[in-house]
């Protein structure tokens, strides 16, 4: 992952680092960014100097998160461009209450929102119907949430099909690093990866269209399908990392105990 502590290697070897990662040519982002591909490959190589539109264009084109696009500024001499607030900051009294709503709407079902390393932020009371009986060093801030689920002493032991939601989450998780190159979610993914799962992943359930959690608890067997809610042209690094992950009853029985729950 590119880092502030990363900004002494040359602008153009960044860029290069990006490109790559993106799987693109110099030919390609060229086309994409309206310049030659003579002048990319003058800036991968240090023979020409970008401005600072410049840089923010190939960022825009190599879709480099806001975290790295600032420190791919900040390498090549400039200002970064985009700020970071704490959620409790004063700009970010907007965000903040659109999150609070959207976990209060949820209610009585879970919802969470996590950071870019899946660190819970907040969360809704329902979340306490999923964790209940996890170990309390888990639950311990900061919560790492996919830690949370697949630990053996977290939520793993009570997951009808382990096997399944752990495929899931471990191919997002690559996926995410694929995108971002991100170094402390690939030490989770391997730490995840590690831990013990003795139920195969399997074939999907026959006709279903997305893979559900089903956990077991006080309850009884409930049942999710998940959903991820992040901010549209987000322009502050806090808000581009924050997604809330909600999850929504995948039967009538489900419905029923997270009212009764409720009550």
């Amino acid at each position: 992952m590119t880092t502030l502590a990363e900004t002494d290697r040359p602008i153009g070897t960044l860029l290069r680092h990006w490109r790559e990662r993106r799987r693109m040519s110099q030919l390609q982002l060229a086309g994409l960014a309206e310049v030659s591909a003579r002048h990319v490959s003058f800036l991968e190589t240090g023979r020409s100097r970008p401005t600072r539109a410049m840089l923010l264009r190939l960022s825009e084109q190599l879709d480099i998160p806001l975290r790295e696009r600032n420190s791919l500024l900040l390498a090549g001499g400039f200002a970064p461009a985009y700020p970071e607030h704490a959620l409790g900051d004063v700009p970010m009294a907007a965000v903040a209450d659109a999150i609070g709503q959207i976990l209060h709407a949820h209610l009585p079902a879970p919802a969470v929102v996590v950071d870019r390393h899946w660190q819970m932020v907040d969360g809704n009371d329902a979340v306490a119907l999923l964790v209940e009986g996890c170990s309390p060093r888990l639950l311990e801030p900061p919560v790492n949430v996919l830690r949370l689920s697949l630990h053996p002493d977290g939520m793993a032991p009570r997951i009808a099909n382990l096997g399944q939601w752990r495929a899931h989450l471990l191919h997002r998780l690559d996926h995410q690093i694929a995108v971002t190159g991100d170094d402390v979610l690939a030490d989770l993914a391997v730490e995840l990866a590690d831990y013990p799962c003795e139920d195969p992943a399997g074939p999907p359930e026959p006709g279903a269209l997305v893979v559900p959690i089903r956990i077991r608890t006080d309850a009884g067997e409930l049942a999710f399908l998940s959903t991820t809610t992040v901010f549209g042209t987000p322009l502050d690094v806090t808000v581009a990392e924050l997604a809330v992950e909600t999850f929504h009853p995948a039967d009538a029985a489900t419905a029923d105990a997270l009212q009764r729950h409720e009550r």
